[in-house]
């Protein structure tokens, strides 16, 4: 999934802007990032996704979806939609119920960027990749913005499987697919650009997809994914969700830092590039894919165009002066009170807040487990004890913001209450393996402290106090100690500068419990090097989730992935009971044990603090000039600006104010 670290869960990622996240019709990016709160959208993992012709001596086309589990015995289909665990209900839909398929095309999507970037590439480990790239490739196929889990034709018309062995799928290329020059699209660049990920990728991404043992070209428009085991049932979808590069470039340049990006198919091309300052996409006139279903009424746009800026203050002075059109607002004092600038009181701008079916994204503090200070689960409950959400919601947040009671909250995968007898059975094997604390608490009604809101936590800080001291930690000099005699000494990473203000405080309640605790800010070069090699004591981050969990929760707490320099178990976490619950969940048979084994994994995360949580919004707030149309309803799982279109009359007039 997308750590919008969001890329991405998703993720993953460079600091990105949240609309470029909002564009991405995968299982995870277009979810999360959108709910991320601006103060803590920092560090965004990129690359958080989700998304059998019969062999008996002939080739039969069945067009028909199936679920990829409960079918009472193996039989090897074609089908045009795949749903994992579910049945994919817009299979015969002539465009998705989010589109409007006579929707205009013409105009300018604008949106905003933080930093800045020197490359094209966003699928290597080299270089600050551009907003935006996404819009220049085709993925084999594409997901719903409404549903869980379920893939619809893109690059591939239709794919083949075996109902009770997921350790194949064949997928068929539609012949009519092109890259921008005219060459077509064939199984030869699908099988490079897989070899380049799988070799020359980031490192969350191979663990992603690390269950494809082979990826073979059967003629021009096959191409079969063989996989290590048929357990992952999931992998079946997710080898769908990735963009697919002309295999000339990808062996001529995969990896080299530039701004000329992979040949893609996508509905757009790079257009012009002002170093540093703006990136700017053209719509392909002569895009192959314009009349597929999961198209109809998207890409509405002529143009799309990423500013860029160094602060999320400057940000918004350039949105207020018509600089860029369209605004993700993740600052809850703005949306409060600084909607009141004269194109607002001219009726030119829109405030919309956009319901998300997801659930929230858990963002918190994370305590890097690779540091002997955080080991014992007393001080990482001592430093959950000490944040103060109340205050800082009511002082800093207007009210707007709620704290994230678990890391799948607000959805029907959130653990509530004391454990459930199906929730049991799975756990009781596991209790062994935990260590008292998180035995004991993994069994509760898990509740996070809650403060009076005054701004001085006394209950908390005297609880936190007190674990310290049960921990082994000692005061000497008014001063805080390790057991080992070591200064009690912290640091919280971050970069850019709207998380100062979230993380200050902290700091302040923690300097009173002893804590000699810095705030160190870096520059992006630093920090994304800092974050790929796990350098730091503690930092923010933000895991976002889909309704249909699965493989990448290996790589969020997953052990063999705490040791993997650029994956996203920021946290460190090496727990062998989290670890059979993820093996669980991934080869899920069906809706039921999807939710069973997550809510089980809910509860180890939790038991376990490994991250303070910090707050988070179900809804996305979004601002716009108003120029820019939607269709009534909106999709459960995402904003979809994709699928927006410009009214031209409303346009010209908004022009004309701003020449002004």
């Amino acid at each position: 999934m997308i750590k919008v670290n969001v890329p991405y869960k998703s993720a993953s990622m460079s600091v990105i802007s949240a609309l470029a996240t909002l564009v991405l019709p995968v299982r995870v990016l277009p979810v999360w990032v959108a709910k991320v709160p601006g103060e803590l959208r920092v560090a965004i993992n990129p690359a958080y996704l989700k998304v059998r012709t019969p062999l008996l001596g002939a080739v039969l086309a069945v067009t028909v979806t199936l679920p990829l589990a409960n079918i009472g015995h193996a039989e090897i289909v074609t089908t045009t939609a795949l749903g994992h665990n579910s049945t994919a209900v817009h299979k015969n839909a002539p465009y998705m119920p989010y589109a409007n398929p006579n929707a205009p095309t013409g105009g300018t999507l604008s949106l905003d960027a933080r930093g800045s970037f020197n490359s094209a590439k966003k699928w290597t480990t080299t270089g600050m990749p551009m907003a935006g790239t996404d819009y220049l490739y085709d993925t084999l196929m594409t997901g719903s913005l409404n549903e869980a889990f379920t893939m619809y034709p893109q690059l591939a018309s239709k794919v083949t499987y075996d109902t009770e062995d997921a350790s194949w799928i064949i997928y068929h290329i539609n012949p009519k697919a092109r890259f921008w020059d005219g060459t077509p699209v064939t199984s030869s660049d699908v099988k490079a650009t897989f070899d380049a990920l799988l070799s020359k990728g980031p490192m969350s991404i191979r663990s992603y997809l690390t269950d494809i043992k082979a990826v073979q070209v059967l003629d021009a428009n096959r191409v079969k994914f063989t996989f290590q085991s048929a357990d992952n049932r999931e992998i079946l979808l997710t080898v769908g969700q990735f963009p697919i590069f002309s295999k000339a470039t990808v062996d001529k340049d995969f990896d080299t830092i530039s701004f000329t990006p992979l040949m893609g198919s996508g509905p757009y091309k790079l257009a012009k590039v002002d170093a540093g300052r703006s990136v700017t996409y053209v719509r392909d006139p002569n895009y192959w894919g314009r009349q597929l279903m999961v198209n109809r009424g998207r890409y509405n746009f002529d143009r799309i165009k990423f500013v860029y800026y160094g602060s999320d203050e400057i940000a918004f002075e350039g949105f207020k002066s018509g600089q860029y059109r369209f605004r993700s607002e993740n600052k809850a004092s703005n949306w409060a009170k600084s909607y009141d600038f004269p194109a607002t009181q001219a009726g030119l701008i829109v405030k919309e807040e956009i319901p998300n079916g997801n659930p929230m994204p858990m963002q918190g503090f994370v305590m890097n487990m690779r540091r002997p200070l955080f080991q014992d689960i007393r001080v990482r409950q001592a430093l959950t004890a000490a944040y103060d959400f109340e205050w800082m919601n009511a002082t800093l947040f207007h009210g707007q913001y709620e704290r994230p009671q678990s890391y799948f909250h607000g959805s029907e995968l959130a653990a509530k209450g004391e454990p459930t007898a199906a929730e049991l059975q799975v756990l009781q094997p596991l209790l062994a393996k935990l260590e008292p604390v998180q035995r004991s608490e993994v069994m509760q009604a898990w509740q996070l402290p809650k403060t009076d809101g005054k701004g001085f936590n006394r209950e908390g800080l005297l609880k936190a106090r007190q674990l310290l001291l049960d921990a082994g930690f000692y005061y000497q000099d008014m001063r805080l100690y390790q057991p080992d005699g070591k200064l009690a000494k912290l640091e919280i990473l971050m970069t850019g500068d709207t998380m100062g203000r979230v993380i200050l405080p902290y700091i302040r309640s923690l300097q009173r419990l002893g804590f000699d605790a810095k705030l160190r800010q870096v520059d992006a070069p630093q920090y994304y090097e800092r974050m790929r090699r796990f350098d730091y004591d503690m930092t923010v981050d933000v895991f976002a989730q889909s309704l249909s969990p699965g493989a990448e929760q290996a790589y969020f707490w997953g052990s063999k992935a705490a040791d993997e320099e650029g994956n996203s178990n920021t946290a460190g976490i090496k727990n062998t009971a989290i670890d059979e619950v993820i093996a669980k969940l991934i080869a899920a048979d069906n809706r039921d044990e999807i939710i069973l084994y997550t809510k089980v994994l809910d509860r180890l995360l939790r038991a376990g603090y490994y991250v303070v949580p910090t707050y988070g919004k179900s809804t996305t707030n979004v601002a716009y000039w108003d120029e820019y149309r939607h269709v009534a309803t909106h999709p459960s799982n995402a904003v979809a600006i994709d699928y927006w279109w410009v009214d031209q009359v409303a346009e010209a007039k908004i022009n004309a104010y701003l020449k002004r």
